[in-house]
């Protein structure tokens, strides 16, 4: 995989999957833009991490429209255009139906939908745009298990992550007679700061031995599924969404 000058954004690039993506890329010699949406020293850590130089946080919730098309400008202004786009920012609140009033239920379903869809669609736009006019490019989008075997507990999350899917799909078939390879990854349990609560917690064990392996993924290990997408050598895989579960669903 060649990604040496190639101009990198990571949305939710800060933390977990996001901050092990960023730094992977950066050892392959990209010059990586980090989105964030708060936490400014994590993302300052994330980039003092990265080998390499030109390297820049970009700060804004990009389920907002407005910050979504800031933070794509910034990246070409400051990168001089963008190559490859992982759409990796996203949330997952426990929301089950039979616990929730219904406002409640309302809010946590838009809640899940804009986060976790729309802001993917927004950048995704903006990227394909972008990459139109220099010739072609990579999204990958961070999909998850969720999308296929259900999330009883969260099911906005499973919801817009089988929307994920289906985007990646369209926008797969609609862009490849311009160059622009779209794929997905869909990880299982990872170990970062938002599953901690679940794998460290009373259900832990439970949670790590839906896995034959016996534990959650390390986010180094979805990052080089991720990097394999984004290269040149994965050209054939557009439209693919990439099991990274440990055989924790199989279908």
């Amino acid at each position: 995989m060649h990604f040496s000058g190639k101009r990198i954004l990571i949305t939710g690039g800060s933390r977990g999957i996001g901050r092990a993506t960023a730094i992977a890329f950066a050892k392959e010699g990209a010059r990586v833009a980090i989105n964030f949406a708060r936490n400014r020293e994590a993302a300052r850590d994330t980039i003092q991490a990265m080998p390499g130089a030109g390297h820049i946080a970009i700060k804004g919730n990009i389920a907002s429209p407005n910050v979504a098309r800031r933070v794509m400008d910034t990246v070409v202004r400051e990168l001089g255009g963008i190559d490859v786009l992982v759409n990796n920012a996203g949330i997952y609140e426990l929301h089950p139906v039979q616990e929730l009033d219904y406002e409640a239920w309302l809010e946590q379903w838009q809640r899940h939908l804009q986060v976790n869809l729309t802001a993917a669609a927004q950048m995704c736009w903006l990227a394909a745009r972008q990459m139109m006019q220099q010739g072609g490019g990579h999204i990958v989008n961070v999909s998850s298990r969720g999308a296929y075997r259900g999330e009883p507990e969260a099911p906005g999350y499973g919801a817009a992550k089988a929307g994920l899917n289906q985007l990646t799909q369209s926008l797969a078939q609609a862009l490849a007679p311009h160059n622009i390879i779209v794929a997905g990854v869909a990880p299982g349990w990872v170990d970062t700061d938002m599953a901690a609560p679940h794998l460290h917690g009373p259900r832990g064990e439970e949670v790590r031995r839906q896995s034959p392996l016996g534990r959650a993924a390390r986010p180094e290990e979805i990052a080089a599924a991720i990097l394999f997408l984004a290269s040149d050598e994965a050209t054939y895989c557009t439209g693919a969404i990439l099991d990274v579960n440990g055989a924790s669903y199989l279908r």
